[in-house]
């Protein structure tokens, strides 16, 4: 079967031929985290530096080069893609994985979703991409990538020479292009540190690192840059109370970001804490000073494992 191009090939054509060169591809030190043995609220022109080279690279040409992900539009295709991410979280716990990894797995996903045509209704396809690809991020990040045969997928039962094949097709639609690529973990702490000050609870961490899979279940990461996700999950976990003008102040700390981004950070923090408008005054709630946080999001928190 030959290889399909452009975005009408189908998944269905698993044969493509490539070299795995790429494993032998040096790393990017893509995932800058201010040192939690150090003093976290401390920020240096270098980090501020770093943080905006980063978010540059979200933009660069090579990052945008993927179509809109209006196929995310359907219905069935919706549901598919959220019961292949409970089963990439639900893999990475079993495996021990770092969240990155299970992040860029679902990276993967959609950009090769939003290149490659899967015809109706076809769920193995669906499970059998996102096998490959938390296959693929592991055996790019994790010290120890599990087999073919050690992914277990409860409806179906796919042949490691399958998954091999699909892999090589997640590498040809991505260019090979793997190891480089941003996520939102790079900047949680500068995020911390900017946002909200001088310290705060470390519970605050692990409570961002949820409400970024609970947008990366909304939303296509195609379409959202790392930073933009990652700065409306550590607004949300600091405050589910801010009205717009507030937000407003926290983002523009960061110059990098346009109104584009500023729109996107919005839509997703209101994702994450309410289905309603933010409000549009100030009031007694805007500002959470102490460690002890109440949040409108405690109710929407969904348990990732």
């Amino acid at each position: 079967m030959e290889k399909s191009s452009g975005t009408s090939a189908s998944l269905s054509d698993l044969l493509c031929r490539e070299d795995q060169s790429f494993l032998n591809e040096n790393q990017d030190d893509t995932e800058y985290i201010l040192s939690m043995n150090s003093n976290p609220c401390s920020i240096s022109e270098d980090d501020d530096e770093y943080i905006q080279s980063l978010i540059r690279r979200e933009t660069s040409p090579d990052s945008s080069s993927y179509v809109s992900s209006a196929v995310f539009s359907q219905s069935w295709l919706n549901h598919a893609r959220l019961d292949a991410i409970n089963w990439i979280l639900k893999s990475r716990a079993f495996f021990g994985f770092q969240f990155r990894t299970a992040y860029l797995s679902v990276t993967y996903f959609d950009m090769v979703l939003s290149r490659r045509t899967i015809p109706n209704g076809k769920l193995w396809a669906i499970q059998l991409l996102s096998v490959a690809c938390l296959s693929l991020a592991a055996k790019i990040e994790e010290n120890r990538a599990p087999a073919l045969s050690e992914y277990l997928v409860d409806e179906y039962s796919f042949e490691s020479s399958g998954i091999q094949q699909t892999e090589l097709l997640v590498l040809y639609t991505l260019k090979w292009k793997m190891s480089s690529m941003i996520t939102p973990f790079a900047y949680l702490h500068y995020f911390f540190a900017k946002f909200v000050g001088e310290s705060w609870p470390k519970e605050l961490v692990s409570r961002a690192n949820e409400f970024i899979w609970v947008i990366a279940k909304d939303i296509s990461l195609v379409d959202n840059q790392p930073s933009v996700i990652a700065a409306a999950a550590v607004l949300a976990a600091y405050d589910g109370q801010l009205t717009k003008e507030r937000m407003e102040i926290k983002i523009g700390l960061i110059p990098s970001w346009g109104s584009q981004e500023k729109e996107h950070i919005v839509s997703c923090y209101k994702s994450v804490i309410s289905p309603n408008l933010l409000p549009t005054h100030s009031s007694s709630t805007d500002v959470l000073e102490n460690s002890t946080i109440t949040s409108a999001a405690d109710t929407k928190r969904r348990r990732i494992q």
